[in-house]
């Protein structure tokens, strides 16, 4: 089908250009002793035990429920979704269902499912499963129960589903690797909570404890459907926050796995014995979001001539520069480069402050006023230091934070409140996009009070994003996209910051490991070289 081969094709541009950014490790250390192409092959059954660190701690094990990517990639190794991607193609491939069928219309997908597999616990994966998870992820406890609602799961039989989304989607096939089946025996005795404590997949590792504040602790499942994997006996998550700790970590070699490095970490690496530095462009844009829907409510940033002067106001080439070392791209909006429809001709808003503290006299806010901000701690590389340059720029430009400072939060208090939509008129974010297309990335930050994680409503807006969703003609979509980026220009609900080029450090003895450009971990094809 046209749209479901212009979104494969999309998405196998962009790992190949990944992957070719992987190919020539930046600071790659000389003392490098081992690489996937001197390893033979994986171990026939599985064993040893990879240590990941986190740069903060998952708020949940719940797939629904997980927050941000890194609750994701704790959940990807116990969960299983209908369909995977292939990391190297970057390919629709089968998983829990071996083929499918869309309507001409997307209104309608048929999946066959795989059988003989089970679950952690014994119990049978069948239609039934398919059906629980998108009854338990709707729930409005849950972070992402917005991605569940409204879809209806029709049982043909055990092994045979059709599956209904509330309206035509262009990215709903996709998300389809991304949704993680969950036991149906499981929510029926347990709900929600039982998945929260003590989660059952049928992924290649099942959980085994969670030690708050030190690790979870996963290992390998015995009863895999995937004859031959995992390789790896153990796999245990490490949260920790400090960027120098997760630096020393993994030259000792107390982990395998860093992410989320600075430019200036990963050249502190070079030379270091057994660790090898990748780079990669990340399809993630960070951003200062205005709120509109809550605690922004009748404030000056509800005027688009305020909206533009605070992104005139802020020099982001020199915040990239002084804490990236220029390794970013300054964002022009919320559509990368690597998406459908983006528009090259628009240029980034430049750093004015005279051209700040003209439209804000035009707003009728010469003086400037004061307003609330608030940051995540420990969330991104040096985002702290992106966020208090960001206030020392407005201050410049005569908007003041009130209480004189930044609101500093822990992650997971600040993905709550966030939730809740209790943080201030201000606050820091970023939001990856991991289907080729900005349209997760665009209603997820924007779709009003419907959606856990957005902080603004433009009746415009509105219509473009339902618009897109449903306009399956690709060059449409594009022109679709580009009128929207700049519309979001001229009326900006963000302040857009800057899209990173990701660095990670990888102990010599992990073989087959391959990062993609959304840091998702999927690592039942990982092993330890001896």
């Amino acid at each position: 089908m046209k749209f479901r081969l212009y979104l494969l094709a999309v998405w196998g541009a962009v790992l190949t250009l990944m992957l070719a950014a992987c190919s020539a490790p930046v600071a790659a250390p000389t003392g490098a002793e081992s690489s996937a192409a001197e390893v033979a092959a994986p171990p026939d059954t599985p064993t040893g035990t990879l240590i990941v660190a986190l740069p903060l701690e998952p708020n949940s094990v719940n797939p629904p429920n997980g927050a941000d990517r890194m609750a994701g990639n704790v959940t990807n190794q116990i969960f299983e979704s209908l369909l995977a991607i292939d990391n190297s193609t970057g390919e629709l491939i089968p998983a829990l269902a071996t083929a499918w069928e869309v309507a001409e219309d997307g209104s309608v997908y048929s999946f066959t499912l795989r059988e003989g597999v089970t679950f952690h616990d014994g119990s049978p994966f069948t239609a039934q499963d398919v059906v629980a998870t998108y009854t338990a992820g709707a729930d409005p406890a849950n972070a992402y129960a917005g991605s569940y609602d409204g879809v209806v799961v029709e049982v043909v039989d055990d092994f045979t589903i059709h599956i209904k989304p509330p309206t035509p989607d262009v990215t709903f096939l996709r998300s389809m690797a991304e949704t993680k089946i969950i036991s149906a025996e499981q929510f029926a005795a347990e709900g929600n909570a039982g998945i929260e404590s003590n989660p059952i997949g049928t992924g290649p590792f099942q959980f085994v404890e969670w030690s708050k504040g030190d690790r979870i602790v996963l290992a390998a499942n015995p009863n895999y459907w995937d004859a031959g994997k995992p390789h790896l006996a153990e796999v245990i998550f490490r949260p920790i926050p400090e960027s120098s700790t997760r630096l020393a970590a993994i030259q000792t070699g107390e982990v395998h796995i860093v992410n989320r490095l600075s430019s200036d970490e990963t050249a502190s690496l070079e030379g270091v014995s057994n660790v090898q530095v990748v780079t990669y462009p990340a399809d993630r844009v960070y951003y200062i979001t205005f709120n509109n829907l809550t605690t922004g409510v009748g404030l000056p940033t509800e005027n688009k001539l305020v909206r533009q002067a605070m992104n005139y106001a802020v020099d982001r080439q020199a915040i990239v520069d002084g804490l990236f070392n220029g390794n970013a791209r300054l964002s022009s909006g919320f559509v990368t480069p690597s998406n459908l429809g983006f528009d090259a001709t628009l240029a980034p808003y430049p750093y004015d402050p005279e051209k700040a503290k003209e439209l804000l006299a035009e707003a009728g806010f010469a003086d400037g006023f004061s307003i609330g901000m608030s940051c995540p701690v420990g969330a991104y590389t040096s985002f702290e230091d992106v966020c208090q340059a960001v206030a020392n720029y407005l201050s410049e430009a005569g908007i003041t934070l009130d209480g004189g400072e930044i609101e500093f939060l822990e992650s997971g208090v600040y993905w709550d409140r966030q939730a809740a939509k209790e943080l201030p008129p201000l606050f820091g974010d970023s939001w990856s996009a991991s289907v080729g297309e900005a349209l997760p990335r665009l209603t997820g930050a924007l779709d009003g009070m419907d959606a856990s994680y957005s902080s603004w409503s433009d009746p415009e807006i509105d219509v473009f994003l339902d618009q897109i969703e449903q306009e399956f003609d690709t060059e449409a979509r594009a022109a679709l996209y580009k009128e929207l980026q700049a519309y979001m220009f001229d009326n900006p609900p963000f302040i857009y910051l800057y899209e990173p080029i990701s660095f990670e450090a990888i102990n010599g003895a992990v073989q087959g490991y391959v990062p993609n450009s959304v840091e998702q971990y999927y690592l039942k094809d990982v092993w330890l070289a001896e």
